[in-house]
């Protein structure tokens, strides 16, 4: 591994482990409405919740994208991969990073609330669930997609070079809060295989079995948004590919 990939590799478990421990944390240490030893303060809520994953991911963006591109996600590194946009070899690099950057943080979740004296609000480790009382199983996997569509597809037209730039960040932080308002009340919310798999070894049982849901739905979800990003993508952009294409060859 070169330099510069061990550089972007070590970015994204950095990023991935970020988003884990402090996105899904704000829903672990807060989601409650009541909260604190006295159970008087107030909790994060849905909204808190969904803010905290864009918010989160605004800043990696901002921080670690120059370096690696913040993908932190295995569905967008999928996207970026099948778009020709990241070597294939890069994308199972980024891939085992982003996994042991999700599981470390999944580990250190699970220590404050089993060492550390702090109550989990979400009674799961913030994992996601289905069959639940709000959504099936199907629905889940449906719901999974198109959110994962939507999230990714708005990452690949908003990075391309004809975007405008230094605004990508925030349309994709707003994109992920959107998408978790949408999902948390229903399963969880996942688009991002990672933040599923790690806290769910944790956690154990029926979030540990049915994890692979919230594994092979986004990366589905990652598929179709590169069918629908082909059909849509600038025609500047779809240009200067066919151009970079012919000196190529």
């Amino acid at each position: 591994m070169n330099a510069s990939l061990t550089k972007r590799v070590l970015g994204e478990l950095i990023g991935t482990f970020l988003l884990v421990f402090l996105a899904v944390g704000a829903a672990v240490f807060g989601i409650g409405g009541f909260v604190g030893s006295a159970g008087n303060g107030p909790g994060n809520g849905v909204v808190g919740v969904a803010l905290a994953f864009g918010l989160v991911l605004l800043g990696i963006a901002y921080a670690i994208g120059p370096v690696s591109g913040a993908h932190v996600n295995p569905a967008v590194t999928l996207a970026m991969a099948l778009g020709r946009r990241l070597p294939a070899a890069d994308a199972i690099a980024y891939w085992i990073a982003q996994f042991i950057g999700a599981i470390a943080a999944g580990a250190l979740l699970k220590l404050f609330v089993s060492s550390f004296g702090v109550k989990d609000q979400t009674g799961g480790l913030g994992t996601n669930s289905f069959n639940n009382g709000h959504i099936n199983g199907a629905g889940a996997f449906v719901l999974e997609v198109v959110l994962t569509a939507a999230f990714v597809l708005v990452i690949l037209l908003v990075t391309e070079k004809v975007a405008a730039p230094g605004f990508a960040g925030i349309a994709i932080g707003l994109t992920l809060t959107l998408v978790h308002l949408v999902g948390i009340p229903l399963d969880g919310t996942s688009v991002n295989p990672a933040r599923s798999l790690g806290p769910a070894l944790f956690a154990g049982g029926d979030a540990l079995g049915q994890v692979w849901l919230f594994i092979l739905a986004p990366l589905a979800g990652a598929v179709i948004a590169v069918i629908a990003w082909r059909l849509v993508r600038s025609p500047w952009e779809m240009r200067e590919s066919l151009v970079a294409g012919s000196e190529r060859e």
